[in-house]
């Protein structure tokens, strides 16, 4: 008889996620065990595998859990170059070629800001599994908040002024260019060479518009606003949506009930790319720090590019 899985609240107060705690390949092809995991992933958002294979095999056989897996949609991402599946992607942070940004004064590699993944896409996938390769000794940690509590959190003239508008986001804004919820001391030391890469990328392709705020299968309404790739709200690109825009992104960086995972190995995590926006609090520039994503297919169906581009040159490219 294979190990059972147990699956338990993933921290005290947290209005989402849980821990997944003895998975195997094997269990993992059980009907009743698939079902339990992915009834836990609908319900909470956010799961934590512990005491898991560290292997690419094991990290598929979660993500083919979730569902079918899919390719990055920017071709210029590293790719962790295995044959086992489309886009397992390479997040690798070259000591030698990497984005250095400062920080109140300290250089930081791998700082990313509250976001969802693909928010540049059409199409939004379903959920990301990560799993580590190197793990650096201090920081690095990746924090996730819910969008479900977020929009419970917010100040009701922001529910009232945001609920119904749609914001625009574009490849080429990323951490050192990001445009709202921006810390006052962020400046860019370097860019990397697949940085330049993405850049070059972003010049191919449109704009991409998502809710602000949209409402899932429960019912619940869902604060989904990236601070990452974000260039403004659709039709409202002017002072006064910028500071609305502002004021949103201000409220998701200082006031996310957040989750940060200080990342062992043996364990993977995967979360809902529909609610949860997570974010790396960075580590020092000297730190090795790697870890294999895989992307699970899926979309909600409410993003769109700009212009009805969806089959045009910015599709292709993304390709």
């Amino acid at each position: 008889m294979s190990k059972q899985v147990e699956i338990v609240e993933l921290q005290e107060g947290l209005p989402f996620g849980s821990r997944v705690i003895g998975a195997t390949q094997e269990n993992l092809k059980d009907e009743a065990t698939r079902t339990a995991v992915k009834q836990a992933f609908e319900d909470r958002g956010f799961l934590l595998f512990e005491e898991v294979e560290e292997s690419p095999y094991m990290q598929l056989a979660i993500s083919e859990v979730l569902g079918p897996l899919k390719d990055h949609p920017v071709a210029a991402v590293s790719r962790a170059g295995n044959d086992l599946a489309p886009g397992v992607i390479d997040i690798n942070s070259d000591v030698e070629d990497q984005v250095i940004l400062e920080l109140e004064g300290k250089p930081l590699a791998n700082w990313l800001p509250w976001h969802f993944d693909h928010a540049y896409n059409n199409e939004l996938n379903r959920a990301g599994v990560l799993r580590p390769i190197v793990i650096a000794p201090e920081g690095g940690l990746t924090g996730f908040a819910d969008g479900v509590d977020l929009y419970r959190s917010l100040p009701e003239h922001l529910r009232r002024e945001i609920d119904g508008l749609n914001v625009v986001y574009h490849l080429g804004t990323m951490t050192w260019n990001m445009r709202f919820g921006r810390p006052a001391s962020l400046r860019a030391i370097r860019v990397s060479t697949e940085g330049v890469n993405v850049e070059e990328e972003a010049k191919k392709v449109p704009r991409s518009v998502h809710p602000a705020v949209w409402t899932n299968k429960a019912g619940e309404k869902v604060l989904h606003v990236g601070l990452l790739h974000t260039v403004g709200i659709e039709g409202h690109e002017d002072p006064e949506g910028d500071a609305l825009l502002e004021e949103v992104c201000r409220h998701i960086a200082d006031n996310a009930n957040a989750y940060y995972h200080q990342w062992k190995l043996g364990q993977m995590v995967t979360w809902d790319n529909w609610r949860i926006l997570h974010c790396v609090t960075g580590c020092d520039a000297s730190i090795p720090r790697r870890m294999h994503r895989t992307t699970i297919s899926g979309d909600y169906g409410l993003g769109y590019f700009e212009g009805d581009a969806k089959n045009g040159a910015g599709a292709d490219a993304m390709a």
